[in-house]
């Protein structure tokens, strides 16, 4: 079976659908834990496996940095050096140079960055990143984008979509003809509709696998980001899959999926995981607070996973305030356990034509 999207069915805005990749089948909406440096933090992969995700996400610019590509290639790619036989996408780390960089030069040919580990100078071009891609043998390849920060400078951002869009076009050149990988355009615009479209159009010229959001999330109000999907959104190939970079939080899935968005990924389910704060079908809980101290109820029984209902709130509230590994480990393990069956829940409620009843029952419990 050749790599492909497949649409299956559409229902209240919201899309049901398959991404085929040699690595195995992802059932969209899906949310993809974040394994930025070859690991979801905290996590083993079989962890992250039973919580019910198909796909993860690693990132060009950590993996270059450190341990570097060769080492990584030396065994096969990315699967092979983290044992993970889940389909992979990668960031192409346009993003984190730009985010946490000091940047030296952005000219047309790619960035000059220092490197934020040891100060090293660095060289990340379209070409080099889509490389880097394909050394690591991800199933989903992004191109190298600019990512401005969030700002209402229009002509800042129409310098990002016209860098990215030459960027794009160069890094389709260096990915070639790859039948058994999916390349993924991405479109920037900040807030400003005109731009979005003006990316979208030119992207869809160069003729893209899937096409991904970029440049959202990143400083701008939820309902910003709504107003910018509710724009484009028609816009976007039917065909296609439709990539949301960086999102989110569960309201924010929620309310992106009804607005035909069909992947999603963010490093907030662990990092709060690691801070103590857990999500649930009854709303955040934050477990440093007293109030669990005498809680000997399961964190959220609905949700399949040991972490979500064979741990007390008490016990758990014990090990976030006496700062144990394990409390990282099955916060992060029952986060990305609860996003994953929130993806499940909406993926049931498109097939059965009840999105709507869904998002309105759901979207203010998920966004309090």
């Amino acid at each position: 079976m050749s790599v492909s999207f497949k649409l299956l069915n559409e229902n209240a805005g919201g899309r049901l659908g398959q991404i085929i990749t040699t690595h195995g089948v992802i059932d969209t909406p899906a949310f993809m834990p974040v394994g930025t440096a070859a690991t979801v933090k905290s996590l083993l992969i079989d962890q992250v496996k039973s919580s019910g995700a198909q796909i993860i996400l690693g990132n060009t610019y950590h993996l270059m940095l450190r341990p570097g590509i060769e080492r990584i290639k030396r065994v096969g790619g990315l699967h092979q050096f983290m044992n993970c036989n889940l389909p992979i996408l990668t960031d192409s780390g346009g993003f984190q140079v730009m985010s946490l960089s000091k940047i030296s030069k952005i000219t047309d040919d790619g960035v000059y960055f220092n490197s934020h580990i040891d100060g090293k100078k660095i060289f990340l071009s379209p070409e080099i990143s889509i490389q880097i891609q394909k050394d690591l043998n991800s199933d989903i390849v992004m191109i190298f984008d600019e990512c401005p920060e969030y700002t209402k400078d229009k002509n800042r951002v129409l310098k990002a979509v016209n860098l990215s869009i030459d960027w794009a076009k160069k890094s389709k050149i260096e990915f070639g003809n790859n039948p058994n990988k999916l390349l993924f355009g991405i479109v920037q615009g900040g807030i400003f509709n005109d731009l979005r479209k003006q990316s979208l159009d030119q992207l869809i010229e160069i003729n893209f696998d899937g096409y991904a959001l970029g440049g959202l999330a990143v400083g701008e109000s939820q309902q910003e980001m709504f107003d910018v999907l509710d724009y484009i959104s028609p816009f976007l190939p039917r065909e296609k899959a439709h990539y949301l970079m960086g999102v989110g939080t569960p309201s924010d899935l929620l309310g992106a999926v009804k607005r035909g968005m069909d992947m999603f990924d963010c490093v907030l389910p662990t990092r709060s995981g690691r801070t103590g704060l857990a999500y649930t079908w009854t709303g955040k809980k934050n477990l440093k607070n007293a109030k669990y101290a005498l809680d000997d109820t399961p964190l959220d029984p609905i949700v399949n996973c040991p972490a979500s209902n064979s741990y007390s709130k008490s016990y758990l509230n014990h090990l976030v305030n006496s700062n144990e590994i394990l409390a990282s480990i099955l916060l992060s393990w029952h986060n990305v356990a609860f996003y994953q069956d929130l993806m499940q829940k909406i993926r049931d409620a498109i097939k059965n034509n009840n999105f709507e009843n869904f998002y309105k029952e759901n979207f203010e419990l998920l966004n309090s």
